[in-house]
């Protein structure tokens, strides 16, 4: 009689426990999630001035910058195959009152992926680098004088404006 009273239970109980579970209620809801990437492009100079010093053109034909050189990070959000470009141009040559030293005398090389060397103008944007998608890209330029005896002397100074563009 015991054993059928534990048998009743047992079964008694399991009927509960799957009653219970036929009652049970849910209810589900998706979420869409949204995000908005903007074409961005954002460019850091290590360096806001260089300078080239004074020297003797036969023993320093060309003149390296002061600093040495300076470290360039050019970073964009564009499409998978977006054109990332950086191009730079002067505003002019470079100037000591009246007297002149053309901006193309003016030259850099450059390390890191993407980054070229070129020479300074004054009337066209010159490829500094170039990429594809997005990205942040590091590199370096190193810049240089040619020097000449032709030089007037004074303290000459120009303007370079560095461009980022991200399509």
């Amino acid at each position: 009689m015991k054993k059928l009273s534990l048998v009743l239970v047992v079964i008694g109980l399991g009927l509960v426990l799957m009653a219970g579970s036929s009652f049970a209620a849910t209810a589900t809801q998706g979420l869409t999630i949204n995000a908005t990437v903007a074409n961005t492009a954002k460019l850091s100079l290590g360096a806001a001035t260089i300078a080239f010093p004074d020297a003797d053109p036969d023993t320093t034909p060309t003149i390296p910058s002061v600093p040495a050189s300076v470290n360039v990070t050019a970073s964009a959000k564009t499409t998978t195959s977006g054109a990332v470009t950086l191009t730079v141009k002067t505003g002019g040559d470079l100037t000591s009152g009246s007297d002149t030293i053309a901006i193309g005398n003016v030259k850099w090389t450059a390390s890191g992926a993407g980054f070229v060397a070129g020479t300074m103008d004054k009337t066209t944007g010159q490829s500094a680098g170039s990429w594809s998608g997005s990205g942040s890209r590091s590199g370096t330029f190193t810049y240089n004088l040619t020097n000449s005896w032709n030089y007037p002397t004074g303290s000459y100074a120009a303007t370079a404006t560095y461009t980022l563009t991200s399509p």
